[in-house]
């Protein structure tokens, strides 16, 4: 009889139908031990000796671990394949202390991927346990010594975090940008031409040269200039000066990898990075598609490596020659370079464990969620190693002549460009459709007149950088170089949990609190939430794993210095220069004047008599301007929930309990005559059983 021990119950009884009687598969629900709550349970003196403690809910687990262990005589940990996993293999060796272990491990959880990993047992990595221990240890160091900083000096409740803190610093500085930003207005010109053929169709040709010097996007500046180059082109005519085709080659994109699959399904899905991971991780832990026994859908989720097996790409090239034929499988299978330079969480890309088998044959076994992203998977992996797209594109060049007899020979020489692309090879495109659109151009020929029907010009701005989404938000913390596969998802928690970032039309805003605590961290601990020096201690854990560096070396480096500043800001910064504000308002009860003081979840005004007087109230919001449409006496003005999300509501609460979540724009709906209120994508009426939108 032998053991199997994994972390996940589902996944338990995937590989217990796999094995048979001759095996026991037992779940310890994630990490068995931790460090405690309450205290560091770091020893800093002695080279930073965690100390581990067996949380309550965990000691039944363990019984049923021991007791099972006196019936075998060998235990095999197949914990997941990262650090988290190894470091739960090895706490759990540790716990047991059985005579005859051994690990293993899988990227797949399927009958042939389970018995191959049993052929290949290796001993626990220990280099990898460190990696993660020094992880856990560096969280628990800047987790204990500065938020309780924070309480002492902004306000109770207040944390930071190494990864977490760098990450809030991106949306506030992004913030900063668009409240910064001034847009700048210019205008650009629309030739809508046709061959003098009666019948022919029109097409678009836009202002590109004048006098043969290329227009930058802000050349036009304003209506004034616009109108004058329309009034110059009044009798002129228009000649197609230059013809330039070529063809394009479209590569398809590598597999995904847990942040791109992230990215992916936030565009296409709208899912959040945590329901993406939720959906991906039943999806690897097995499914009852009705065959004998569950089975892994995908290969595992959490992975920075876009390698694929040999078996699956054999299995992709035969899946597409006999469904799709031969010209949409390229002569060799295409193979993609890792572009981290530590890749080490993983083995391989996330696939589907089967490329024969398509998402509409297990639709039916699959909740919506698990469809939608099986279907992503799948699409993905299997365009990876499709033919490229073939695009014809073509740029044609019409410019502007006048007759000798037009009084406006001398007039500036314009030309105009269109361009137009026609997908001659489908390619990768066929199961991975992207924004690639045809726009058919008429056959044109080099010295060919064509007949104006109008010339339009078009008002623009200049747009602030948008806020970040959670694809966006993950694109960057992967580019910097913050956390790693298996953190996105945590950081992005975290710090809404803490009221640090809001998140309004599914793109973060910093609250009032994450303002002012990264404000804080920026200018005291800089290296805190500096990003080179984020991303070095990822690279120093990668090295920690590969057994390139020492795990306390490296926490010996981070922590000296970052002590000795936490012990100068103590008697350097005080807390009533940082957190409040003098006002001219007065208390009502006491007399003595208000001021502005920071909690934790915003600003707000409290006596200055504190604590004889305890006399607060919410800071006054900005009005919109905007009559309330209930009550018709008050005014919509801004608020925010307690933990910081903005909301529009009337000033005349708790009289009137009018709101929004949108910000109204002052303008009443044509259909139903409701608000109108802003949205990410324009204007919609507040009305939810209303479907105007503009």
């Amino acid at each position: 009889m032998k053991l199997v021990v994994v972390e996940s119950p589902s996944k338990a009884r995937t590989i217990q139908k796999f094995l048979g009687p001759r095996y026991q598969v037992l779940s310890s629900l994630g990490h068995i031990r931790d460090l405690p709550k309450g205290e560091m349970g770091i020893d800093i003196e002695h080279d930073f000796k965690p100390k581990y403690v067996i949380p309550a809910q965990k000691r039944k687990i363990i019984t049923q671990l021991k007791k099972a262990a006196q019936k075998v005589n060998l235990i095999y940990f197949a914990t997941d394949e990262d650090r988290e996993g190894e470091s739960i293999a090895w706490h759990l060796n540790q716990i047991l202390d059985f005579k005859e272990t051994k690990r293993i491990v899988f990227h797949e959880i399927t009958r042939e991927a389970i018995e191959e990993a049993l052929k290949n047992p290796r001993n626990i990595d220990i280099q990898l346990v460190n990696a993660q221990q020094a992880r856990r240890i560096l969280d628990r160091l800047v987790g204990y010594e500065l938020s309780p900083f924070l309480w002492r000096k902004l306000a109770k409740g207040l944390s930071a975090g190494r990864v977490q803190s760098p990450t809030v610093r991106l949306i506030v500085e992004r913030e900063r940008e668009i409240e910064a930003f001034k847009p700048q207005e210019y205008w650009s010109i629309e030739a809508e031409l046709k061959k003098q053929e009666t019948a022919s169709k029109t097409f678009i040709a836009k202002l590109h040269k004048i006098d043969n010097k290329v227009l930058d996007k802000l050349a036009i500046k304003s209506e004034k200039g616009a109108n004058e180059i329309i009034k110059n082109l009044e009798g002129a005519n228009y000649k197609v000066e230059d013809i330039q085709k070529k063809e394009i080659k479209k590569t398809p994109p590598p597999p995904f990898i847990t942040s791109t699959l992230q990215q992916e399904a936030n565009k296409r899905l709208g899912f959040t990075a945590h329901r993406t991971m939720r959906a991906a991780q039943e999806l690897y832990e097995g499914v009852d598609i009705g065959e004998k026994e569950p089975t892994g859908l995908i290969s595992y989720m959490r992975t920075d490596s876009v390698f694929l097996s040999d078996k699956f790409l054999q299995d992709s090239q035969k899946f597409i020659h006999q469904n799709l034929g031969k010209n949409y499988a390229p002569d060799s299978p295409r193979k993609f370079k890792t572009k981290s330079k530590l890749a080490q969480e993983a083995h391989e890309a996330i696939r589907p464990t089967k490329a024969s088998r398509q998402p509409e044959e297990v639709e039916k076994y699959l909740s919506n969620d698990q469809y939608k992203l099986y279907d992503l998977i799948w699409r993905r992996a299997l365009a990876s190693q499709m033919s490229q797209a073939e695009i014809t594109s073509t740029t044609v060049d019409i410019t502007t002549t006048y007759n000798l007899h037009d009084p406006q020979v001398g007039t500036p020489t314009y030309q105009f460009r269109a361009t137009g692309s026609v997908i001659k090879f489908d390619g990768f495109l066929k199961i991975w459709p992207t924004e690639t659109k045809e726009n058919i151009l008429p056959s044109l020929a080099v010295g060919e007149k064509l007949e104006l029907e109008k010339l339009t010009p078009l008002q623009h701005f200049t747009q602030p950088p948008a806020r970040y989404s959670e694809a966006s938000l993950i694109k960057s913390l992967e580019e910097l170089g913050i956390g790693r596969p298996s953190t996105y998802v945590p950081i992005i928690n975290t710090i809404q949990q803490r009221n640090y970032v809001a998140k309004e039309q599914k793109k973060f805003r910093p609250t009032e609190v994450g303002i002012m605590v990264n404000d804080l961290l920026v200018k005291h601990f800089s290296n805190i939430v500096d990003y080179q020096f984020t991303a070095q201690l990822e690279d120093n854990l990668d090295k920690i794993a590969q057994g390139k560096l020492e795990k306390n070396d490296m926490l010996k480096e981070f922590y000296e210095p970052f002590k000795k500043n936490l012990a100068d800001k103590e008697t350097e910064l005080s807390k009533k220069e940082l957190t409040e504000e003098k006002t001219d308002q007065v208390c009502e009860k006491c007399g003595r004047p208000m001021i502005i003081k920071m909690g934790r979840y915003g600003k707000f005004l409290a006596c200055s008599g504190f604590p004889e007087c305890k006399n607060t109230k919410p800071l006054p919001r900005a009005g919109t301007g905007v009559k309330c449409p209930k009550c018709k006496q008050g005014e919509i003005i801004e608020k925010k929930t307690r933990k910081g999300k903005t909301f529009y509501a009337c000033n005349r609460w708790p009289k009137c309990d009018f709101a929004l979540w949108q910000k109204p724009t002052g303008e009443k709906c044509p259909e139903c005559d409701s608000l109108l209120v802003e949205t990410a994508r324009g204007v919609k009426c507040s009305n939810k059983k209303c479907k105007y939108k503009s």
